[in-house]
């Protein structure tokens, strides 16, 4: 449990620093350490897609730094499995921060691994984020499609190999996530809650919050960041369980919160829609990877919702039979699938169109 400090605007690169500035992060990070930048590019989108974090957090945080003599930077991340983390970068603007100030970036889909053991299952994690003299997590505050938010602690999941994210889906996510907490907790988290898509990982709808905060306790930031979207905790079953394990507190105090300026130089915070709950209603999901996932809810939405077909999608239908439409690789069995790892929104929303033609012809 610890301080949150919090600001409002539309400047992420002076908020940044104003708040890095105000928590007097450079007197706590130690003398020649490395410092280790984890931003959240899921995939290739623009940070004003509410799925990516703002190029500015980065350049702020960079810029923090070596105003106070901090010259070994560097930037980790590893995309969603199927993105290209590369591409990822070029999207949100991230090349030209890293030519401005001459910080390398590493692929963690490239990076070396270790085993650790976990209170849940021997777990691999890339080694650049294990061996981070000091590492900054810096996650968008947004929806997800299947673990209903996701900030300081699931943006952690960026620091597994691909094939141990699958394992984190195959598990069900909420015990994985929870589990990487207590053996991987980053030094500083600073959340930029600027305009985060209130329901989907992917972003497409994005609201403008104006509103970063930075503190110390992952698991309590998680906690406010469900405040802030109208959720109970009890929603996000993963911060009670990483709590439980020691991985930091939910508990926040009046006195915990430290605001540097007025809320309304930011934006309001509308509750978000349940838009996701509604479209995938009846659809019968097992150990669905995010990016699969994602691709059907996208479809779902393109086509109204209306698809009146059953719909199976997830690892878990591996080898099982299933009379309906099948969503990506794992569901072989189906009698119909579109196939793909993950499949394209459009291929599932041409699929959906045509078995929705075949039903209102009967």
């Amino acid at each position: 449990m610890g301080k949150i400090y919090e600001i409002f605007g539309g400047d992420a690169r002076s908020m940044t620093k104003a708040l890095l500035e105000a928590a007097d992060v450079a007197g706590q990070i130690p003398s020649g350490a490395e410092v280790v930048l984890k931003p959240n590019l899921v995939v290739a989108k623009p940070p004003e897609s509410g799925a990516t974090t703002h190029a500015g957090v980065l350049a702020g945080t960079i810029e923090f730094l070596k105003d106070h003599g901090i010259r070994r930077i560097s930037v980790i991340e590893s995309s969603w499995v199927g993105e290209n983390t590369e591409r990822a970068c070029r999207a949100a603007g991230y090349e030209e921060v890293f030519r401005k100030y001459g910080v390398p970036f590493y692929d963690l889909k490239r990076d070396g691994t270790r085993t650790v053991h976990t209170p849940l299952r021997p777990m691999e994690i890339c080694s650049r984020a294990l061996d981070a003299d000091y590492l900054i997590n810096l996650p968008v505050l947004k929806g997800h499609c299947q673990t209903v938010m996701t900030c300081a602690l699931k943006n952690c999941k960026g620091c597994l190999p691909d094939r141990e994210k699958r394992r984190f889906h195959a598990d069900g996510l909420m015990k994985p996530i929870a589990a990487l907490a207590s053996v991987l907790r980053p030094s500083l988290t600073i959340v930029d809650s600027i305009c985060g898509d209130l329901d989907f990982e992917e972003g497409g709808n994005p609201v403008f919050t104006g509103r970063m905060y930075l503190g110390w306790d992952p698991v309590q930031l998680d906690a406010y960041g469900c405040r802030l979207m109208g959720l109970s905790v009890s929603k996000v079953p993963y911060i009670r369980l990483a709590e439980r394990w020691g991985a930091g507190s939910t508990e926040i105090r009046g006195e915990d919160l430290v605001r540097l300026n007025d809320p309304a130089q930011g934006g309001g915070y509308p509750e978000p829609s349940g838009k996701v709950a509604r479209l995938t209603a009846g659809v019968r999901q097992d150990s669905a990877c995010s990016a699969c996932y994602a691709s059907l809810v996208r479809a779902l939405h393109a086509c109204g919702g209306d698809h009146g077909i059953p719909i199976a999608i997830g690892q878990g239908w591996k080898g099982r039979t299933f009379e309906g439409l099948g969503i990506g690789r794992c569901c072989d069995g189906a009698s119909r699938q579109v196939q793909g790892c993950p499949p394209t929104a459009d291929a599932i929303s041409e699929a959906l169109t045509d078995q929705n033609s075949v039903r209102n012809k009967r």
